[in-house]
């Protein structure tokens, strides 16, 4: 299977205008949401008539409701895509991050959801934590299928691949998985300690040795997912982590800015995987420059659930 780019945002004016046009384009082929993203979106007029509709209800109550619709109706203009092979045309939702701990809660939860939106091409996506492990193989036994996130290391990779596998061996369904293996963030925490030569090189390696972790369990319903891949630096092209991970049987998330920038490149070449010698090189390059991998992982792994933790909280205080 080839290489499909998905759109990383969700808001409902543009799903009617813009997004309908980059899946006729067929320059899409999904979308995933986070609740970062959602936490943006709500402030926006398209839904103050929505919210006033839904004044005196829980605000965790407004908030689904509100995510619902959307994702219901992303899920309709992606469905002709997922008919025709469904390994693309899903669009993710993502559970309650403060659950992200609890995975008797969050199976209910995901259960609920899927059931609730009733798409078929709808993806629960679940942290890789310890009880999100759990939970990724329950959900995929029952049919559901699942966007795994917030991987940062090839251990987090592989368990979400054994979850994922051990769900699809005991399900009478036909779900999809992917492994959503963030990028970016990588590089922005590491590169102003780093030298020149080794800058916005660590996301793309890493991603790389995750990639190979997933594909060595040779299972095609699950996919890498390459997410968190936007570009800060002006200095380089707004799809510059798009076009460095253009892999076989891959996904890439990414931002508008990324997919209008991906669009107008001449750079859509599929990526050479880079091999596993230069890969070893690099780390121990990295370790001499004092980078403890293990340290910044966790680090990172931390900071995006609290991240999703503080934009949820943040964002059922507005409502």
């Amino acid at each position: 299977m080839s290489f499909s780019l998905w759109c990383d945002f969700i808001q409902k004016d543009f799903l009617e205008n813009e997004f309908k046009d980059l899946v006729d384009s067929g320059l899409i082929q999904g979308a995933t949401s986070n609740p970062s993203i959602f936490a943006q979106s709500l402030k926006t007029p398209a839904y103050a008539d929505s919210i006033r509709a839904l004044k005196g209800a829980k605000q965790k109550d407004i908030y689904e409701s509100l995510a619902i619709a959307d994702i219901q109706r992303a899920a309709q203009i992606l469905k002709p895509l997922w008919e025709k092979n469904n390994a693309n045309g899903f669009v993710s939702i993502e559970i309650d991050p403060f659950l992200s701990d609890n995975a008797s809660k969050s199976i209910d939860e995901g259960l609920r959801l899927f059931r609730h939106i009733n798409m078929p091409n709808v993806m629960i996506k679940v942290p890789a934590t310890h009880a999100g492990y759990e939970v990724m193989s329950v959900l995929a036994q029952k049919g559901v299928s699942v966007n795994a996130t917030l991987i940062f290391t090839p251990y987090q990779a592989k368990e979400c691949a054994s979850a994922l596998q051990s769900g699809f061996k005991d399900s009478k369904e036909n779900p999809q998985g992917v492994i959503s293996v963030f990028v970016s963030r990588f590089d922005r925490m590491l590169d102003s300690t780093l030298p020149t030569n080794l800058h916005l090189q660590t996301g793309i390696i890493n991603a790389m040795d995750c990639y190979e972790v997933i594909e060595n369990y040779d299972e095609k319903n699950i996919r890498t997912l390459f997410a968190s891949t936007g570009m800060k630096d002006k200095n380089y092209s707004q799809s510059y982590y798009v076009e460095n991970l253009i892999l076989p049987h891959s996904v890439n998330t990414a931002p508008l800015d990324a997919i209008r920038a991906y669009e107008k490149s001449l750079n859509k070449a599929q990526t050479s995987l880079i091999d596993s010698k230069t890969r070893l090189d690099f780390w121990h390059n990295l370790k001499e420059c004092g980078v403890v991998y293990d340290n910044v992982a966790k680090r990172l792994l931390d900071e995006g659930l609290e991240s999703f933790k503080q934009s949820f909280e943040e964002l059922l205080k507005t409502l």
